[in-house]
């Protein structure tokens, strides 16, 4: 495993009411990736992931891609802050 790293990252497009925030989420586990993902009032969708930065690199790449009805017209990501030792899951947060 490679350095491990945390990103902010705010998703545009048709992704809210289309599935998105648990295609992220199955996604994100199925990686082995930690984290959150939340609807924002502005119609974007925004997630905080943490884990080895080569499967946040891979983890971006189907996020883009989409699937289904959903739709990510642009990926924005910067790196957060801190790396948050005790982050053991990735959850849906309302």
């Amino acid at each position: 495993m490679g350095e491990v790293v945390r990103y902010f990252c705010r998703a545009h497009g048709r992704v809210q009411g289309v599935g998105f925030r648990f295609f992220v989420q199955q996604t994100a586990k199925e990686m082995g990736l930690t984290g959150w993902v939340k609807n924002m009032p502005d119609g974007t969708v925004t997630m905080e992931v943490q884990g080895d930065i080569e499967e946040i690199d891979a983890f971006a790449k189907r996020i883009k891609k989409g699937g289904g009805f959903i739709r990510v017209d642009r990926l924005d990501m910067e790196t957060a802050d801190s790396v948050l030792l005790d982050d053991q899951d990735f959850v849906v947060a309302y």
